[in-house]
């Protein structure tokens, strides 16, 4: 297996999540707790929430997914931007991705979020710029489906889902995640919009 730096972050990832696991109180440190940052200054937490997790469940499905789409998305970056641009985006896409859920929250002594969704959905969206019929197998269907038609499934389900609430889980920072993915693509190469259209509209007319 070739050394990336999309390996190198789910390595890093994966080996503090797995160090929190067992260390509570590195968990509550690295945690998004919006109290935290509003009164103490710790900014920092707006970035390492996304390098813990919850369980090995969360864990492993947030970093398969970044290891099976990052790879291609660092290559194109890194020719865009250079290989530090791409570990920026990632990071970055961290950060922004919950901005809102912080804004939301931030005298909410009772919240805390974490995870790496935020960030592994710009880089999925990103992806589907790039080849929107590649195609995923969501589980447990075991029917693979256009990447294209999984993103119009992920927004409007996240969308229903942050809405309604109650399971436990920051849809919001997946949809801001994947629209940051998106919008960033763009801005550093708007023609990728019209590449995408093409190629969806090709395939459907072959």
């Amino acid at each position: 297996m070739d050394f990336t730096l999309t390996l190198a972050i789910v390595a890093i990832t994966v080996l503090v999540s797995w160090r929190a696991f067992n260390d509570r109180a590195l968990l509550e440190r690295l945690i998004l707790w919006p109290p935290a940052v509003e009164r103490r200054g710790q900014y920092d937490r707006l970035l390492t929430h996304g390098f813990i997790h919850a369980d090995w469940m969360h864990l492993l499905f947030n970093m398969i997914t970044l290891w099976s789409f990052g790879s291609a998305v660092e290559q194109v970056f890194s020719a865009w931007i250079t290989p530090a641009g791409f570990v920026l985006f990632y990071l970055s896409a961290i950060v922004v991705a919950i901005l809102p859920t912080w804004l939301r929250h931030r005298r909410d002594a009772s919240y805390r979020s974490l995870g790496a969704s935020g960030g592994v959905a710009a880089v999925l969206f990103a992806s589907i710029l790039f080849d929107p019929w590649a195609t995923l197998i969501l589980f447990p269907i075991p029917v693979p489906i256009p990447a294209f038609v999984f993103a119009l499934l992920y927004v409007a389900y996240s969308i229903w889902m942050d809405r309604r609430g109650g399971d436990n889980v920051n849809h919001s920072a997946h949809l801001w995640g994947a629209a940051y993915g998106v919008l960033f693509t763009l801005v550093l190469e708007p023609r990728i919009l019209g590449h995408f259209a093409r190629a969806v509209l090709k395939s459907g007319i072959d």
